[in-house]
């Protein structure tokens, strides 16, 4: 089997690889560092799965499966994160994903969650289940941050969160400028007028 396994930081990486060699001892696994490099790595057409984090430096890891998915290829995707945000999970199955899996219940859903997307299925948990239902059964009652673009909800978060611009900027290798922009359409999504508005509403919604 060979394995696509994307996370920026080494240690993380690691430990899915152990995790992954005890029941694929013979697995060949390719790393990447970054959304880039998953984004070069991932038109492999070799490759039996890809295990990716979300939140990376480059490309939004979104728009990477995105793209993959728009191109024809069938390659079983799992995502692997921190994030247990109800939003992300919508999104990441809507784009194309196989899985979502939070990295705190990586040890006991990863394998399990590997064994049923190689035969092509989705590995839907029932709280996964529940969220897509209601994803789709709310017709218009959408709530203001889910009319976020992948990479304003993605700004959101960070602020929520109490970052700084200059940090967000620094994060996602954008400019102030940029993410000064970002700010101001989530601000009149939201409408909100403040930073400690954004928090609040994430924090009333279970967003961060």
């Amino acid at each position: 089997m060979k394995i696509l396994l994307a996370d920026d930081h080494g240690m993380v990486r690691q430990g899915i690889k152990m995790l992954l060699k005890e029941t694929y001892p013979s697995a060949e696994i390719i790393e990447a560092n970054s959304a880039t490099a998953l984004q070069d790595l991932i038109a492999d057409d070799t490759l039996d799965i890809v295990i990716t984090d979300l939140q990376m430096p480059g490309p939004l890891v979104i728009d990477v499966i995105k793209k993959i998915r728009a191109d024809g290829s069938k390659v079983p995707i799992i995502v692997l994160t921190m994030s247990a945000i109800q939003q992300s999970a919508v999104r990441v199955i809507r784009a194309g994903a196989n899985a979502y899996i939070t990295k705190d219940n990586a040890p006991e859903e990863l394998i399990k969650a590997v064994q049923y997307v190689l035969t092509k299925r989705r590995y839907i948990t029932p709280e996964m289940t529940e969220l897509l239902a209601d994803a789709y059964v709310g017709g218009s009652d959408k709530l203001p941050h889910e009319n976020f673009s992948e990479r304003e909800f993605q700004v959101f978060q960070l602020f929520a969160k109490g970052k700084h611009i200059s940090d967000i900027g620094t994060e996602l290798a954008l400019s102030i400028n940029t993410i000064s922009t970002y700010k101001a359409r989530i601000m009149t999504k939201l409408d909100v007028k403040s930073n400690s508005d954004i928090i609040k509403y994430a924090y009333a919604h279970g967003l961060v």
